[in-house]
């Protein structure tokens, strides 16, 4: 049994996500954000100190980070979303599930917390523009003729990158990535998908 720590309107709905595509045996512990801070809840730093979410608990053990959690939960239950270790596609699914969380999100939380600033933010703008416009070009032109990054299936990858893909959208980018909007509308009409948007509702 997998125990997910899951915080609502969190990068841990890729974790949700997961475990419906795989169907695995899983309970969820649900937290949510404080209303007026948009914190995650003190609660979850009793059970990690840097208190966020996604966390999981398999085989006895806490496991944070999401492409950790991924790469961990795939190669007990899923290896097929992983390409073998002989297998070029291996590298490239390497670079792309660290791409989602150290490159691709940077500037998309650079654009949050900047955002805060008003007008003393206003310098770093084009430089934060410049860098979204980057990587989300680069995810567009990386996914594969069947809508995929990695294999042409469901892979480790395409969970991992649909976090930044859907800021994206969130963001009105579909017109300049066409290819990137048809992953975010073909992902959410996944079943499992569905199902976990259920799961982890507020």
């Amino acid at each position: 049994m997998i125990t997910l720590y899951h915080l609502n309107r969190s990068r841990s709905h890729r974790i949700l996500w997961l475990l419906e595509e795989i169907g695995t045996e899983y309970s969820v512990n649900h937290y949510k954000r404080d209303e007026k801070t948009n914190l995650a809840p003190p609660e979850l730093t009793a059970i990690h100190p840097l208190g966020k979410s996604p966390m999981i608990e398999m085989d006895g053990r806490l496991i944070t980070e999401s492409a950790a959690i991924v790469e961990l939960i795939c190669a007990k239950h899923a290896p097929q979303m992983v390409p073998p270790r002989d297998d070029p596609a291996y590298v490239q699914h390497l670079e792309l599930m660290h791409f989602a969380e150290g490159s691709a999100m940077t500037p998309i939380l650079l654009q949050l917390y900047v955002g805060r600033l008003g007008d003393a933010g206003a310098p770093l703008h084009p430089r934060i523009h410049q860098q979204l416009d980057s990587h989300f070009g680069y995810m567009n032109d990386v996914l594969r003729p069947s809508g995929h990054f990695v294999l042409d299936d469901l892979s480790a990858a395409d969970i991992m990158l649909s976090f930044p893909a859907e800021i994206a959208m969130m963001q009105g980018r579909a017109k300049d990535f066409p290819r990137l909007a048809g992953f975010v509308e073909r992902i959410h009409a996944r079943p499992a998908y569905q199902r976990a948007t259920a799961q982890g509702a507020d």
